[in-house]
């Protein structure tokens, strides 16, 4: 995690298509949060303050932004299931171990419907500042909720935003995951030498993502969601004509989940879904096909609760 790697493949990346002759990889990414924010209520030091109207209420449970985080499995998640679904679209969920804990029957309508229930971290926080002893404890928590409420372990592991300079470490050397997503460097995945051998990273992206409903991110309208998106989308079409991509949506249930903004999803799906060349694929899909076109050995390991525990 400390080297930085300013070359990548630089404009040569392997010769491969995805399965089916496909330029394109498509990864649909749901991020399943809500119960995981920070609050008082569940016995954290602070409550969250990231959302439409930033505020930080402290000394108290913070009632109103709860009720904020509530809406996704409410109303949102249906929509966004919905929407997969009549698609025959398949995704990855980027799911916090206490979110579903609160909330396990996402989990259990995303593995009827076929998507992957990859890990998100225990909490919905940063881990830059854990020490190792916590962040295993973390690791290990998420992935004995997900084997229990999912029925399988958590093949992907994606840490909000800022991983600690040994996550990547524990997750390889104790868990066995098959891939990471802790980057946002290339439209490709690419493989990073470990101890215990070649390591899949699916850079993960935050322009294609619904986050910037929020904040000032740019994105107002549903339109704009999927203008923006479709046009990734055509661009990394015609560029994989000659060389494979890999293009990441980012979605949250209680975000792109809103009535006003769930047809920016539906509209990107219709134009994605009915060209030709492209692969949608679970995170787990494509780092299994990334490993195979490189000719690796087929990858083995499952992560279990127990590996975390010495």
């Amino acid at each position: 995690m400390n080297q930085r790697d300013f070359a990548g493949y630089r404009g040569t990346p392997p010769a491969m298509r995805w399965p089916g002759g496909a330029g394109l990889a498509v990864s649909v990414v749901v991020n399943v949060e809500e119960g995981a924010e920070l609050s008082l209520g569940a016995g954290d030091a602070q409550n969250e303050f990231i959302y439409e109207a930033v505020e930080c209420v402290e000394g108290t449970r913070d009632l109103c932004m709860e009720s904020h985080f509530e809406y996704g499995p409410r109303a949102g998640w249906p929509r966004i299931r919905a929407a997969l679904r009549d698609r025959s679209v398949p995704a990855t969920l980027n799911a916090c171990g206490r979110a579903l804990e609160a909330t396990p029957w996402i989990a259990e309508e995303a593995v009827l419907d076929g998507h992957e229930v990859a890990a998100h971290g225990w909490r919905w926080e940063r881990h830059a500042h854990m020490d190792e002893a916590s962040e295993r404890q973390a690791i290990s928590r998420t992935v004995e909720t997900i084997t229990r409420v999912a029925g399988t372990p958590p093949l992907g592991w994606h840490t909000r935003s800022a991983t600690s300079l040994h996550t990547r470490d524990l997750l390889i050397e104790q868990g066995g995951f098959l891939y990471d997503s802790n980057a946002y460097n290339d439209d490709l995945p690419y493989l990073v030498e470990t101890a215990a051998g070649p390591h899949v990273v699916l850079p993960y992206a935050f322009d294609t993502n619904d986050m910037r409903f929020f904040n000032h991110g740019g994105f107002v309208f549903a339109d704009d969601f999927a203008r923006y998106c479709i046009a990734a989308f055509d661009r990394l079409l015609a560029e994989s004509a000659d060389a494979p991509r890999m293009l990441s949506i980012g979605l949250h249930t209680r975000i792109i989940g809103r009535p006003a903004r769930i047809s920016g999803l539906e509209q990107f799906l219709d134009h994605a879904t009915g060209q030709q060349g492209v692969w949608f694929a679970t995170r787990a899909e494509i780092a299994h096909a990334w490993r195979s076109a490189l000719k690796l050995p087929r990858w083995q390991s499952r992560p279990t609760p127990e590996s975390f525990s010495q």
